[in-house]
């Protein structure tokens, strides 16, 4: 098991961006993923966060997992969420397992930018 992943965030305002630069978001890195979430989201008191998945190739379910874990995070303090530019397999786990019922899916990370912006 890896003890790191690979991932940049950046500010922008309010508004951070998280972008997880591992193709595959599996059981491998889940964990460490959502540690990170975790101490991000209540020590940087982030409210507003862009999950940019355009490296990720294959999620299971432990990926969504963790992407469910900053969901909750950030629902307990009205913060808000969104999934830009998923790759087509990942985008298709999300929708089969309806999850963007609950976490919406933007094509780029201006798009969910824009989106955030105002709320």
């Amino acid at each position: 098991m890896s003890d790191n992943f690979n991932f940049e965030l950046k500010r922008n305002g309010d508004i951070a961006v998280f972008k997880l630069n591992e193709r595959r978001f599996d059981a491998q890195i889940a964990g460490l993923v959502k540690g990170e979430f975790t101490i991000l989201l209540h020590s940087e008191e982030i409210n507003k966060l862009i999950l940019d998945l355009s490296e990720v190739e294959y999620c299971d379910s432990s990926g969504l997992s963790a992407i469910l874990l900053a969901f909750r995070i950030l629902q307990s303090s009205n913060g808000h969420i969104r999934l830009a530019a998923p790759t087509k397999n990942v985008k298709i786990l999300i929708e089969i397992s309806q999850l963007n019922r609950i976490l919406p899916i933007c094509d780029t990370v201006q798009e969910a930018e824009l989106e955030l912006k105002d709320l």
